[in-house]
C-alpha cells in the first residue's frame, strides 16, 4: 500500500491511502453506500487527520464513493 496523503475538503482534513485491488485481502463495509468492498477490489482508507494512526476511526470506500462522499455524506454515522 501506498502511503497516505493529507486531503483538505469542506468535510475536514482526513490521512487517505489508496489501497490496490492486489493487496485488498478483506471484505469492508463502504459508508459512502453501505456495500461491501470486496476481497480485490481497489479502494481508499480515511481517517480524520487529527486521529492519525488510530486504527478504530479508518473507513474503507469505494473509490466513487469517496470522490462523492461531499454530495451524499456517509450512510450512516461512522464518526
Amino acid at each position: 500500500m501506498g502511503s497516505a496523503q493529507r486531503v483538505s475538503g469542506p468535510d475536514g482534513d482526513w490521512m487517505v491511502r489508496t489501497v490496490p485491488g492486489s493487496q485488498a485481502v478483506k471484505t469492508y463495509r463502504c459508508p459512502g453506500c453501505d456495500h461491501e468492498i470486496r476481497v480485490g477490489t481497489p479502494h481508499v482508507v480515511a481517517w480524520p487527520a487529527d486521529e492519525y494512526g488510530s486504527a478504530e476511526d479508518r473507513r474503507h470506500w469505494h473509490n466513487g464513493c469517496w470522490q462523492a462522499r461531499g454530495r451524499r455524506g456517509p450512510t450512516r454515522r461512522w464518526w
